[in-house]
């Protein structure tokens, strides 16, 4: 015979197989009040097992509506969740590590019942696999972020993948350009069509997007500022014009001389491109990009930074990525002698004292070697070929 429990307890029963089972009411997540199950190989057990759904009640958590797995959730998650609130290559991204990595591994888990040890297991499982630490430890972040979705939604009480440590990396010494090294580069790009991309990229520290996203309507030459409005990316096979994420990005940012010249050649290059291009020229109204195709068209962003590569292997100088490039600019901007409040507008610093930090540690014979450089640079040729 089952014991009494109290009003409200919920009640235990013992099966035929032996086993205990106990049953009480509880909300799910869809408001509804529903029993559910719990089993056990003894009284306490179970009752134990109770006391917690129903402490869970109490405390206003609710029981998912559902039996969800992980494959499920994450598939939800990105259609209705990160679609439609994220750009579009977020999403990819996000959708990219669900499909490859993590569905495969987890997507038949119990999402309430998914454990650190499971997801630990997954993680090994892919490093056997050969899978690099940098995307093992980005599949982990995006399951961190979906389980938390998953928790404030009340699905599951606890997000189990921050129990476990992200994969360590071994991080490669990765160190942009010395002022020397940056303007020896640019002189032997003297020459290319994207030769202004090239200075706004080290001395203005623009992002790839944003740098082919410029436009001529976005440069105040009369006034030496720029304010960069548009990106460019690629989205589901075409490439688009898109506004920057956030009304920081899009501050008037000073424009030092050097570069405001680079971008006048810059102008009469494409004029003459624009000629030769003929009734094939083509631009969208109102969008008269800076740095164009030979037809007027965007440029591929990918296809920029393989014609960094080219450039760069063609320099004396050590090999590095266009995202490294831009980490140039604060020292150039020294070399170049920019005002330091210019500087920290263009460097997007928040507060002075970080400027001075990269104007103060300049070292004095890379200063003299970066300075020779920069005057042969500037007695230069008038137009780029």
């Amino acid at each position: 015979m089952a014991k009494r429990r109290p009003n409200g307890g919920g009640t235990i029963t013992k099966r035929s197989d032996g086993r205990y089972q106990g049953a009480a009411y509880v909300t799910d997540t869809d408001g509804r009040r529903v029993r559910k199950y719990r089993y056990g190989h003894s009284y306490d057990e179970v009752a134990e097992k109770l006391a917690k759904l129903q402490e869970q009640e109490r405390n206003g958590v609710p029981v998912p509506s559902r039996a969800w797995k992980v494959g499920e959730w994450l598939t939800y998650w990105l259609r209705e969740i990160v679609a439609p609130s994220t750009e579009y290559n977020t999403y990819a991204k996000y959708e990219g590590k669900v499909r490859l990595y993590l569905s495969p591994h987890l997507g038949k888990k119990s999402l309430v019942r998914l454990t650190p040890t499971q997801v630990r297991t997954a993680l090994a499982a892919m490093e056997k696999a050969k899978v690099p630490a940098p995307t093992r430890a980005e599949s982990l972040r995006v399951l961190r972020n979906a389980l938390n979705r998953a928790r404030r939604e009340e699905l599951v009480t606890r997000n189990v993948a921050e129990l476990v440590d992200m994969p360590r990396t071994d991080p490669q010494e990765r160190k942009p350009w010395t002022a020397k090294e940056a303007i020896t580069f640019l002189g032997t790009a003297r020459q290319h069509r994207l030769y202004a991309a090239l200075v706004l990229l080290l001395t203005l520290g623009l992002r790839r997007g944003e740098l082919l996203g410029l436009r001529w309507q976005d440069i105040d030459f009369e006034n030496e500022q720029f304010t960069p409005v548009r990106q460019v990316q690629r989205e589901k096979g075409k490439l688009v014009l898109k506004k920057l994420k956030t009304d920081s990005s899009q501050a008037a940012l000073p424009l030092p001389a050097f570069c405001a010249e680079a971008l006048r050649e810059r102008k009469l290059i494409q004029e003459r491109e624009r000629e030769a291009a003929g009734s094939h020229w083509h631009q969208e109204p109102g969008e008269e990009l800076v740095f164009t195709e030979r037809h007027g068209g965007p440029i591929e962003p990918r296809g920029f930074s393989r014609t960094f590569e080219t450039l760069v292997s063609a320099a004396p100088v050590r090999r590095i990525t266009v995202r490294l490039a831009r980490h140039t600019c604060g020292t150039l901007l020294a070399f170049l002698k920019v005002h330091p409040k210019s500087a920290q507008a263009i460097l997007r610093h928040s507060q002075i004292s970080m400027t001075m930090d990269i104007y103060t540690h300049v070292v004095d014979d890379d200063q003299r070697a970066a300075a020779a450089l920069l005057a042969n640079l500037l007695k230069g040729a008038n137009t780029s070929g």
